[in-house]
């Protein structure tokens, strides 16, 4: 073999190499740098409108509930990482004198759905009322990237 033909075999290993390290730093840079998932949810009650951001977790035992009014609570647990998101769930309670009842509870799976530029892209808009004093609460939330 001259060295012409080394010369060419070895640019071609050089420039498969290339071409892989290229592909492996495009992947890398798109999983390392893409933007957090949140969930975010609008909440209406009353006069008032409420903004909750949640982040994914491990645990859906340590998402805590957000108080709405003294007449509410709501809590979205959101399990997963950053990137990849396995289940949301969502719990809407409501005051009773002196207890906190289950009023509403939904599960959502992937695939998600964010194209929709709304509040509510992944719920819907949710109308939910309790019983004793029919009090509304409204509800919608989306799957949002977020700038870190």
């Amino acid at each position: 073999m001259g060295a012409a033909e080394r010369f060419i075999k070895q640019h071609r290993i050089w420039k498969r190499l290339g071409g892989i390290i290229f592909l492996l730093q495009m992947w890398l840079s798109a999983t390392l740098f893409a933007a957090p998932l949140v969930l975010r949810c609008e909440i209406h009650q009353g006069d008032e409108i409420f903004h909750a951001d949640f982040l994914p977790g491990s645990d859906p035992y340590t998402a805590e509930a957000k108080n709405i009014n003294e007449r509410f609570r709501f809590k979205a647990v959101v399990i997963g990482d950053e990137q990849h998101i396995e289940y949301v769930k969502i719990y809407t309670y409501y005051k009773e004198q002196h207890q906190v009842v289950l009023l509403h509870e939904v599960k959502y799976m992937p695939p998600f759905r964010q194209s929709e530029p709304s509040f509510a892209a992944l719920t819907g808009v949710n109308y939910l009322y309790a019983p004793a004093m029919e009090r509304e609460l409204q509800y919608g939330c989306a799957l949002l990237e977020v700038q870190p």
